[in-house]
């Protein structure tokens, strides 16, 4: 008889703070998205929390010497995500939903479970490198074809991709733009395994950016309604909010 490989969770989390997560490809507007949300919920009177993917202080330095030295290994750059999404999970993320808080999260575990599959990584042993994770309580999956990914970012500010978000490292292509495009095409046929897998909710990307934020808010509030802030466990709920006060956009 096999033993079992350990999972994240499916169970719900037992902090009374609520916590949603948003998830995509590059180019699927879903930071936008959560920027929105985050103003519309804190315009309510909701106290936020934001995180968001690879910003660690623990290991942001050395993923940025290893992506510039272009050394990171599949399995080193799955480890040092991994080490990051810990670190942030206990010291950032877990103790304002103990406070009763709401937090926001641009990029979860599933992030990993799509890239790091891509580039080689055992399925099952990404999810046992994640078994600590707790579930969000929404979890939100912008998907966008993968012409329409290109077209945005190239459109953009920065007018081309960066070396991994390319996946060049894999020698899919000479060719940044034919690399990204054949990347993340698998990263979306992996994203659409882990929505059926961990029930995550799909959104439309390619409707107008006011269209995808009424339907967000929408199912949001419906989550909220019954949703009333409590005091945590970590001392009093004024001075520990202005600890996690999030700095206004520019």
């Amino acid at each position: 008889m096999t033993e079992q490989t350990p999972a994240p969770s499916n169970a719900p989390h037992p902090y009374p703070g609520k916590l949603i997560i948003v998830e995509g490809i590059d180019g699927s507007g879903k930071s936008t998205q959560l920027l929105l949300l985050h103003k519309w919920l804190e315009s309510k009177g909701h106290k936020v929390f934001f995180t968001e993917w690879n910003s660690s202080e623990l290991v942001k330095d050395t993923t940025k010497r290893g992506k510039k030295n272009k050394s990171l290994t599949p399995t080193t750059f799955s480890l040092l995500h991994a080490t990051d999404f810990a670190s942030r999970l206990y010291h950032e993320i877990l103790p304002p939903l103990k406070a009763g808080m709401l937090v926001l999260a641009d990029r979860y575990m599933y992030t990993a479970f799509a890239r790091d599959v891509v580039r080689g990584v055992s399925p099952e042993w990404v999810r046992k490198l994640y078994s600590f994770a707790i579930r969000p309580d929404m979890a939100f999956y912008f998907k966008v074809p993968i012409e329409v990914a290109i077209s945005r970012l190239l459109g953009g500010t920065r007018g081309q991709f960066k070396y991994y978000e390319a996946g060049m490292d894999m020698n899919l292509s000479q060719d940044v733009t034919e690399s990204f495009r054949i990347f993340q095409s698998r990263i979306l046929s992996q994203y659409d395994k882990i929505v059926d897998e961990y029930q995550l909710i799909t959104m439309d990307a390619t409707k107008d950016i006011a269209a995808q934020q009424d339907g967000m808010r929408s199912l949001v509030d419906e989550a909220l309604k019954d949703y009333k802030p409590r005091r945590g466990t970590h001392g009093r709920r004024s001075l520990f909010w202005r600890r996690f006060d999030v700095p206004k956009s520019e």
